[in-house]
């Protein structure tokens, strides 16, 4: 299992059409908005067929996203090999 955590940013009266966008990433699930801010906080997990790697570089690739950061990774790739 992969999961990531992003800070997506944009203007606020982008975000209708930046939340449209990221319903079709596949593994993207907003958890939250600041238009405050300009910012929408996301969660990508990998799934069968995409890569965390590729929803975040689609993201970032967006249209109206003005950058991405990266908040949170996780993976569980490879704890098979270490030892208790």
């Amino acid at each position: 299992m992969n999961i990531a955590s992003l800070v997506v940013r944009a203007k606020p009266e982008d975000f209708a059409i930046v939340h449209d966008f990221l319903q079709q990433v596949p593994g993207v699930e907003v958890q939250g908005e600041s238009r405050e801010t300009g910012r929408i906080v996301v969660t990508v997990e990998d799934g069968e067929g995409w890569s965390v790697t590729d929803s975040i570089l689609k993201v970032n690739l967006g249209p109206r996203v003005q950058g991405v950061t990266l908040a949170y990774e996780y993976t569980d790739e490879g704890l098979e090999n270490l030892e208790a």
